[in-house]
């Protein structure tokens, strides 16, 4: 019989630095004594491949169980974990505080820290996790830069493929000339005095993502916080680590950690609150760092005080309510619930942000949209990340009306699953739910009204 999930699933911290964390023989035993688990539950076969893989190997093994599985192909399924989380958040019964104390996600994490260390990662996977001068870069040169990452050219495709590993058909993020922090450099958006918010102060943490290939979007959570009296800054420091994390980079991840939180902490000393405007980034704040850091005060003060962009939203109409002026919209949204918003443990923010708006017809689609952070978008991952996200696109495109996610990654990665299923339909985009309150505001990208 399938026992019950522990009410509050606890996590230890990550004991990176200390010797054994690398050591191979410990590594293999942790590895066999978790997958026995596993192999007799069962329960997260559906959420990723890491799982068929594992069990492939041991239902295809000479006795059917795990003593005739070679320790070396564990690589394969440590490999297709995706560090979404889903498995520890929401299916498996034997996380802590249980006894068995499993957390597949991290112990996938511990097998690719040592491969790292070992010198086992390859350059141009390092060098493609590397967004944020990846970034800055293409920025400066953002019209060849997009021109070369379109999928509608094949030669440059090519070439990228063949010298970062990039699948030549993956959905790649634009890039702007002007990054959301050179953006916001204009002026701030005029505060609405009257709302019942006003006061508030919030810092926005722009992200990589949201400071070089979506700042539409930090405009509209700009837009939408000034109409409810938020005084907005927006900061970027750097990189929360997420990319390097996925590397088994642990060492970088923390250094960043150290010292993004000791700026982004001051802000919080002096009032502000911190709001990322990209999930996996909020979840790095919230819940990896305090893991990595944990004697960190910097970091378990910024925790404290950080927040997804959604869930700051429906924090303010909550408790003080939000300012008056949302229209309603014109046809129903599929609102897709990103892993690492549903990592979080706070809900569906996003869906209830949507439902702030007056009349909203909200389908929620609680399912991984397969891309998995720079995973998906490799060539040996790609095909598999579209046959994950299959449901998912699935769902969307059925939907009828406007798909949004908080995800800039799984919404590229959504748009490309619709094209796919419906070859020769019109070209569909999924954007950040925050755009369509500013809208529903009457507000532009931009902050004017």
């Amino acid at each position: 019989m399938q026992q019950d999930r522990p009410d509050t699933p606890m996590r230890r911290p990550l004991a990176w630095d200390a010797p054994e964390f690398e050591d191979p023989a410990a590594i293999d035993a942790e590895l066999r004594r978790t997958f026995a688990v596993c192999q007799g539950c069962r329960r997260c076969s559906g959420l990723c491949d890491a799982f068929p893989r594992l069990f492939a190997l041991i239902d295809g093994s000479p006795s059917a169980g795990l003593d005739t599985v070679d320790s070396a192909d564990f690589t394969a399924v440590s490999d297709a974990c995706t560090l979404c989380d889903m498995c520890f958040r929401t299916e498996c019964p034997y996380v802590p505080p249980h006894p068995l104390e499993v957390d597949f996600p991290h112990l996938m994490l511990r097998c690719r820290a040592a491969a790292f260390r070992r010198g086992e990662r390859r350059f141009e996977d390092r060098e493609v996790a590397a967004t944020d001068r990846n970034g800055r870069l293409a920025g400066m040169a953002a019209p060849l830069a997009n021109w070369a990452l379109s999928t509608a050219n094949l030669p440059a495709r090519t070439l990228i493929e063949g010298l970062a590993g990039v699948h030549r058909e993956a959905a790649l993020p634009r890039f702007h000339h002007e990054s959301l922090e050179q953006r916001t450099m204009a002026g701030t958006p005029a505060l609405n005095e009257a709302a019942p918010a006003f006061g508030r102060k919030a810092v926005l943490y722009a992200t990589c993502l949201g400071n070089y290939n979506e700042p539409e979007t930090g405009l509209a959570a700009r837009a939408v916080l000034a109409r409810n009296g938020v005084d907005t800054r927006i900061l970027h420091p750097g990189c929360c680590g997420m990319p390097q994390l996925e590397q088994g980079d642990i060492e970088t991840a923390a250094r960043r950690a150290g010292r993004i939180a000791a700026e982004l902490a001051a802000a919080v000393d002096a009032g502000y609150d911190i709001v990322a405007l990209v999930p996996s980034c909020a979840l790095m704040l919230k819940s990896e760092w305090p893991l990595i850091l944990p004697d960190n005060e910097d970091v378990a003060r910024l925790a404290r005080s950080a927040f997804d962009l959604s869930e700051y939203v429906v924090d303010i109409a909550r408790r003080e309510g939000l300012a008056e002026g949302l229209a309603p919209l014109d046809g129903p949204v599929a609102v897709h619930v990103a892993c690492h918003s549903r990592a979080q443990d706070t809900g569906r923010k996003a869906a209830d942000l949507l439902a702030l708006i007056p009349g909203a017809e909200v389908e929620v689609i609680e399912r991984c949209s397969g891309h998995g952070g720079v995973w998906g978008c490799l060539k040996d991952n790609f095909e598999t990340a579209l046959r994950l996200g299959r449901p998912t696109a699935e769902r969307a495109l059925g939907s009828g009306g406007r798909v949004v996610s908080e995800c800039p990654l799984a919404a590229l990665h959504i748009a490309q699953g619709m094209a796919q299923l419906a070859p020769g339909g019109p070209a569909r985009t999924v954007e950040h739910p925050i755009r369509l309150v500013a809208r529903a505001y009457g507000l532009e990208e931009g902050g004017a009204s």
